[in-house]
């Protein structure tokens, strides 16, 4: 990678605990200054970018990918050169993707296939989440591995996809149990998929076979229980947990009271469930209809996406990802009779940071800190990537994004960067863009002209027991333990009963 020194000039430098008026200096690929007028020495081979009356924020973090994803019979279109370009469009400068491995099959060796599939293509930094769809000693030895040799310290347990990735309650306590031991963050899908298996069927009988039905077969109190299941049983071990794609109030409101209640748990909605709804399901074109089917599905109340907003506004819910897995209209219509054969996934990894801002800034819900917050720093917390990642200062990653926050754009699919032919945010004006990205001390997106190169982007390792997670988990670990109660021992009568056998 040819590092550049660069100068940012002018811009106001946004982190999510403090704005200030600053000049920033990269060199190596670390921020080396901030302060206010500075001039770093030579001046030849000095890159300066102008931000006079713009924002320097930290570049985005998104949580939750899935590029070139084998999936539901067929292979999501964003590899992890177009999936990470867009990315970097957007404003976004990391990803997590997730290594998910076949039911019986090796933790190790999916890990070791996604990376092998990430490390020659991306343009942004990336790690790994990994997925546990099964459980037996090996796997709770291979989890052991991967944090202690390949930099994992997340896990993720499928509570839908029956028969697939589903994962039931005894190995979701076991999974959870080992994650705690290890310091890593349990992660889950929650949906009952039982009750989406049979959801299914019914819809089917019925004569339901169009988008519409993948909905009605997992409605928000399937979310809402499976939220509230896996958060039981990650309190009952003392395990934080944090729980992807939220979709629905239902299952916001669970996260929101868990967190109230003193409970280690952490919510991620998306740019789609923060900036459209499930109406579209019910639209009389089918393609339009099943561009939007993703699992757990969009909602169909249309004040989902503002509650949502609010709540990430609030505090209630923590990170934003995308949940990006995009399948173009072809894929889609391997479910054209038979909505569950429907590939399930949207776009968003270019999106999200505009959606965010003009749903959460501009509409008024947060200010610019927390935007910083939700869209890049907070995931860095729960992943142990802070200082490094999410923050502008001294000694941190130089991935850095110029955002115009009076700038608009108008999301669409004949201009966007995803690999998909159609854009679940299409028309959407968005105030808020990002004008320049630099990754890894370099520019990589300037004016809408790239600087890319596949592979420049690196792997991150994740050291496990994040402070900001695992503070307060070892702290109960210490001061909770329950204490049997000291008594005399009991030397009266013992009545016994006995049984005459019949």
């Amino acid at each position: 990678l040819a590092q550049q020194r660069i100068l940012i000039k002018g811009g106001k430098v946004v982190n999510d605990d403090l704005s200030v008026v600053a000049d920033v200096y990269v060199e190596d690929g670390v921020v080396q200054q901030v302060g206010p007028n500075l001039n770093p020495e030579p001046l030849t081979g000095l890159v300066v970018l102008d931000a006079t009356n713009k924002l320097v924020i930290p570049g985005g973090i998104d949580t939750h990918t899935h590029m070139q994803f084998p999936f539901m019979g067929s292979t999501s279109k964003d590899d992890f050169y177009t999936g990470t370009k867009a990315a970097i469009a957007g404003g976004t400068t990391m990803i997590i993707d997730f290594a998910i491995p076949q039911k019986g099959c090796s933790l190790i060796e999916a890990f070791d296939t996604w990376k092998n599939w990430a490390d020659p293509k991306v343009c942004c930094d990336y790690a790994l989440h990994v997925a546990v769809t099964w459980w037996s000693s090996k796997v709770k030895e291979e989890m052991k591995s991967l944090v202690q040799n390949k930099g994992v310290n997340s896990f993720k347990m499928f509570m839908a996809y029956k028969d697939l990735y589903m994962v039931n309650d005894e190995e979701l306590y076991e999974a959870f149990s080992c994650c705690k031991e290890l310091g890593a963050v349990a992660q889950v899908h929650a949906e009952n998929g039982e009750l989406i298996a049979q959801g299914a069927k019914k819809m089917l009988a019925m004569g339901i076979t169009g988008p519409e039905g993948h909905e009605l077969c997992r409605p928000e109190e399937v979310e809402a229980e499976a939220t509230q299941r896996a958060i039981t049983i990650a309190n009952a071990v003392n395990c934080p947990l944090y729980v992807v794609h939220v979709m629905s109030k239902s299952a916001a409101r669970v996260i929101s009271n868990a967190r109230r209640e003193g409970k280690v748990v952490y919510g991620e909605p998306i740019a789609a469930s923060l900036g459209t709804d499930g109406t579209n399901y019910w639209s009389k074109d089918w393609a339009h209809a099943a561009a939007y089917v993703m699992g757990p599905p969009l909602r169909p109340d249309p004040s989902t996406p503002g509650f949502l907003m609010n709540l990430l506004a609030n505090d209630d819910l923590s990170v934003t990802g995308t949940d990006n897995c995009t399948f173009d209209i072809c894929q889609k219509a391997l479910g054209r009779d038979d909505f569950t054969k429907i590939p399930n996934g949207v776009n968003g990894v270019e999106d999200r940071m505009s959606v965010i801002w003009e749903k959460g800034v501009y509409s008024g819900k947060m200010d610019e800190n927390r935007f910083v917050a939700v869209t890049s720093t907070n995931a860095a917390k729960i992943f142990n990537l802070y200082p490094k990642k999410g923050k502008i200062a001294v000694g941190s990653d130089a991935d850095i994004v110029i955002w115009d926050p009076k700038a608009t754009r108008t999301i669409s699919a004949k201009t966007h960067h995803q690999a998909n032919n159609f854009n679940i945010f299409e028309g959407m004006v968005c105030h808020g863009v990002p004008v320049v990205t630099v990754s890894r001390g370099k520019v990589v997106y300037e004016g809408g002209a790239f600087n890319v190169t596949a592979g420049e982007g690196k792997y991150v390792s994740r050291p496990p027991f994040p402070p900001y997670v695992y503070e307060r988990v070892r702290q109960r670990e210490q001061v909770c333990q329950p204490v049997a109660v000291k008594r005399a021992p009991y030397t009266d009568v013992v009545l016994g009963i006995s049984v005459t056998p019949k």
